[in-house]
């Protein structure tokens, strides 16, 4: 895998693309633009990983190493999140219950992980679309997709 980069491929189930950083060996963000940078490259075993997760194989998203550059407390909740096995889903609830020092009961809790999930940069790799009714970084048709990958909806 290389280094450092902006990665791009065209995927008809999103009718658009599926864009890439990565540093370090780390995917560090994951956009869905109508058109890539115009030196994105295609070549690359991330965008391979998304076309098989798309062909219906369950993958672990730990398969990927990320790289989060958020806050530390919301770090603690896109981790989490990371854990939820493919084809299972959260409640915020849950999910807050389960991130270490947070309490399902405190309504700054529930709030600092929806504005997690909301920014999360790494979409997909960080599977927010496994959180029922939450927001999630990727836009509302992709999230739908996952959702519908994992059978979900």
């Amino acid at each position: 895998m290389p280094g450092t980069g902006i990665f791009a491929r065209k995927f008809d189930e999103f009718d658009g693309y599926v864009q890439v950083g990565i540093a370090n060996g780390r995917v560090i963000s994951v956009s869905f633009p109508e058109q890539p940078e115009t030196d994105a490259q295609s070549d690359e075993r991330t965008l391979d990983w998304i076309e098989e997760y798309l062909a219906g194989k369950e993958t672990a998203v730990t398969d990927v190493e990320t790289g989060l550059t958020v806050p530390t407390d919301q770090r603690t909740v896109l981790e989490t999140v990371r854990k939820i096995p493919y084809g299972e889903e959260l409640s915020i609830k849950r999910l807050v219950a389960r991130s270490p020092g947070l309490d399902p009961e405190d309504t700054s809790d529930l709030d600092l992980a929806r504005k997690a999930l909301a920014d999360n940069p790494i979409p997909l790799f960080v599977p927010d679309h496994r959180v029922e009714n939450a927001p999630s970084g990727a836009p509302p048709r992709i999230r739908s997709i996952f959702r519908d990958v994992e059978g979900l909806d």
